[in-house]
């Protein structure tokens, strides 16, 4: 089994270098494809010089994991955040998950990094009870899916925001989704730029106007304004 790493990047050139540091540190990966979306401070130049594939896309996590798929050739391809550490093992814990030929894809458990305060601890678990009630993961939990599974989809949802609920949807409609026996690690920076209980309350509020049937572009608006 080979895994192709795809992440979007936008000004990550602080956050990218470990990123990928770990992610070349898992045997199975085979390419680390970084797609950037118009970049200022030098991240495409970066992600070229660490050995990436590096690919152009407008702005939008959506369509930019949506083109790094595409251009994707391992078995398995891993929705990477930049600023996402995969462990060692994580080849392995996706193998055993999909071992099982209904599983389709899924994510991994999580941690934050450096949490600015307890509220942001108990993440791990947080990831399996949205896993036990929702059959649903995270953007910032790794998802992975067997490349096949994700063309037959059409390919993760060209959209600005929301694209793993929406990804995760297709995908459930394939076979199952799992959570991988591994922990990835992620930044909490949003947490410490706007606040625990402000970043929180935003994500909820986004959350429960996507179901509400908000526009994707409205709600990258809003929580890019933080409103």
């Amino acid at each position: 089994m080979t895994l192709s790493i795809v992440i979007p990047a936008l000004n990550e050139d602080s956050e990218l270098p470990e990123t990928v540091r770990r992610a070349r540190a898992v045997p199975e990966v085979v390419e680390v494809i970084v797609v950037d979306g118009g970049s200022t401070d030098g991240t495409r130049e970066l992600a070229s010089n660490l050995g990436c594939v590096v690919l152009a896309s407008a702005p939008s996590r959506g369509g930019q994991l949506r083109r790094g798929a595409v251009e994707a050739k391992g078995d398995v391809v891993v929705l990477l955040h930049a600023d996402t550490w995969l462990p060692a093992n994580a080849g392995r814990a996706i193998a055993d998950c999909l071992a099982d030929p209904r599983v389709v894809g899924g994510g991994f458990y999580k941690v934050f990094r450096d949490p600015p305060s307890w509220l942001v601890r108990g993440s791990r678990f947080k990831c399996w009870c949205r896993w036990l009630v929702a059959r649903r993961v995270m953007g910032d939990q790794a998802m992975f899916a067997r490349r096949a599974a994700l063309e037959a989809v059409g390919g993760v949802p060209d959209v600005p925001l929301m694209e793993e609920f929406e990804l995760c949807r297709l995908l459930r409609a394939r076979g199952r989704l799992a959570l991988a026996d591994a922990v990835v690690s992620t930044s909490a920076r949003r947490f410490v730029k706007r606040g625990v209980l402000r970043t929180y309350w935003l994500m909820w509020r986004v959350t429960a106007r996507h179901w509400l049937g908000a526009k994707p572009e409205e709600l990258a608006e809003a929580y890019r304004e933080g409103k």
